[in-house]
């Protein structure tokens, strides 16, 4: 039986990638989408059909790439090395849960 180690740590195109779009705000994307909506829209009424289908279909990578920035900005990939940059001195993912200790059945604890 093998061990599944959990270690997920990002590569180096990742950390490069999340680094320079956490540096954007978040209301840049959902403006992208609202943009992108308002333009295809525009062509709609233009009568350039195709053309409004292919801008339309923006909105929603947009309304992603917001939400992945949101994530990286306040999770981040790097939490792990942050919390021991700051000398906790402890690997976050394997922290002892407070509600842990009434979550094991064969606990004697009662309420």
């Amino acid at each position: 039986m093998s061990v599944i180690q959990n270690d997920h740590s990002e590569g180096p195109v990742a950390k490069a990638i999340e680094k320079q779009t956490s540096k954007l705000p978040s209301d840049l994307f959902l403006w992208a989408a609202l943009g992108s909506m308002a333009a295809s829209a525009t062509l709609k009424i233009l009568a350039k059909d195709k053309t409004a289908l292919f801008v339309g279909q923006w909105a929603a990578p947009f309304l992603l790439l917001g939400l992945y920035n949101k994530i990286v900005k306040l999770e981040g990939s790097d939490k792990k090395d942050k919390d021991l940059d700051a000398g906790y001195g402890f690997d976050s993912e394997f922290e002892e849960h407070p509600i842990s200790d009434y979550a094991d059945p064969n606990s004697e604890s009662t309420f």
